[in-house]
């Protein structure tokens, strides 16, 4: 398609020679430009990727896919319950909790956290908990007086393996003189974190029969926490519940739960593609002016071309050429850079960090402890896709203006 001939004055245009400094370095900064969008849209969409990914993995993977929740509060004959649940097609496993926000105290120190009582086996063998277990072991998770924390919690309260905290709990004892809470101690066995900064700095784990004889809900439990092989598909599941559990208590799924959520995170997202997309626009209109701007100054160079038989096509796609070359280049240097960059973000989110002396990423903003991201395939070939599109689409107008020109207008004034 194109000929070697077009190839060479296409690349000796993008040469600086003599007076053609100024649009080489016009172009270079065209190179630049386009590769910088690329890279930044490659990096900024795997880390929203990987967010939205860690965020609902963690989120799912801790609080389930269906929740059963008893009318105020207590959801009682539990048992039989979770055994018809687990009947069901689709269905991976059934947990009955106990779950109450509490008052954490410790040598004057106190938190608010969230009680969580539920059968020590799950516990042992949860995805989340049992392999980020950071300080202690889960084999003393029995019992009436153990319980484990997050790390965060912990910290904050300077509490560690084998001490006691004393825990408070509004729903306390009526007295002549009022209500008065619930207080108990009970000693930290194992500390988890979990990697999502307000779980591990709020959620406090106790086995299901001492967190029933503490919250005084003997033969019941707050709810049942479920989960199904696809997290997606959750609809048919419900209707199969919910007639079981009408008389007793209510359902909902992660959607319900986490819905704003969520979709503020898809709203960020596309917004965010949009900008960065500006970028490479940006980029692009400046492959335009450096075009238009070789044009003007080769207009005898065209002339003489033209009189020595180059037709309008091959004026075309010597423009073309040499545009389409910047847009490229640029757009694999972009791809390579945000790669590159997105393979090493969270070394690269420290090296800055210690470089600037202040905390990039914040854990308690961002939930999140560590920066995540994500690579998708899809979008990176879309964004490589698009950045050559339009930088072949920005050639048209300059390269159109060149196979145009007349060398007699041209020739005649020289």
């Amino acid at each position: 398609m194109f000929s070697a001939f077009e190839w060479m004055i296409a690349l000796r245009y993008l040469g600086s020679r003599r007076g053609d400094g100024f649009i080489s370095v016009i172009a270079v900064i065209s190179l630049i430009g386009i590769a910088l969008g690329v890279a930044t849209l490659i990096v900024v969409m795997a880390v929203m990727n990987g967010f939205r990914e860690e965020l609902l993995d963690r989120i799912l993977g801790l609080n389930g896919h269906i929740s059963v929740v008893g009318y105020d509060g207590e959801l009682r004959g539990y048992e039989p319950l979770s055994d018809k649940i687990r009947q069901i097609d689709g269905v991976v496993s059934v947990t009955p909790l106990v779950e109450r926000q509490i008052m954490v105290t410790f040598q004057g120190r106190a938190r608010g956290g969230l009680l969580r009582g539920a059968p020590e086996i799950s516990v042992k063998t949860h995805a989340h908990i049992a392999p980020n277990i950071m300080a202690g072991s889960l084999d003393r998770f029995e019992g009436h007086e153990a319980i484990i924390m997050g790390t965060q919690l912990a910290r904050n309260m300077g509490v560690g393996v084998g001490d006691r905290v004393t825990l408070i709990s509004p729903q306390g004892v009526s007295t002549p003189f009022g209500t008065a809470p619930r207080m108990a101690a009970y000693e930290v066995v194992a500390l988890f974190e979990i990697g999502v900064y307000d779980y591990d700095n709020l959620f406090v784990y106790m086995p299901l029969e001492a967190a029933q004889i503490y919250t005084r809900l003997e033969n019941a439990v707050s709810g049942i926490e479920i989960f199904v092989e696809d997290p997606d598909q959750v609809d048919g599941i419900t209707d199969a519940i919910m007639p079981l559990v009408l008389q007793v208590g209510t359902t909902n799924d992660w959607r319900m739960v986490n819905q704003s959520f969520f979709s503020a995170l898809e709203v960020e997202r596309n917004v965010m593609f949009l900008i960065l997309t500006l970028i490479i626009i940006v980029a692009v209109f400046n492959i335009i002016a450096s075009l238009v701007m070789l044009v003007k100054d080769k207009a005898k160079d065209i002339a003489i071309l033209k009189t020595m038989g180059a037709g309008r096509g091959s004026m075309m796609r010597i423009f073309i050429i040499a545009g389409g070359s910047v847009g490229v280049a640029g757009t694999m240097l972009g791809f390579g850079l945000g790669l590159l960059m997105t393979l090493n973000i969270e070394a690269i989110q420290q090296w800055m960090s210690r470089l600037s002396g202040t905390q990039l990423w914040n854990a308690e903003v961002r939930f999140l402890s560590e920066m995540p991201a994500k690579i998708d395939n899809w979008e990176v070939g879309m964004t490589v896709v698009m950045a050559i599109i339009l930088s072949f689409l920005a050639t048209l107008f300059p390269a159109w203006r060149a196979a145009t020109l007349d060398p007699v207008e041209v020739l005649r004034y020289e």
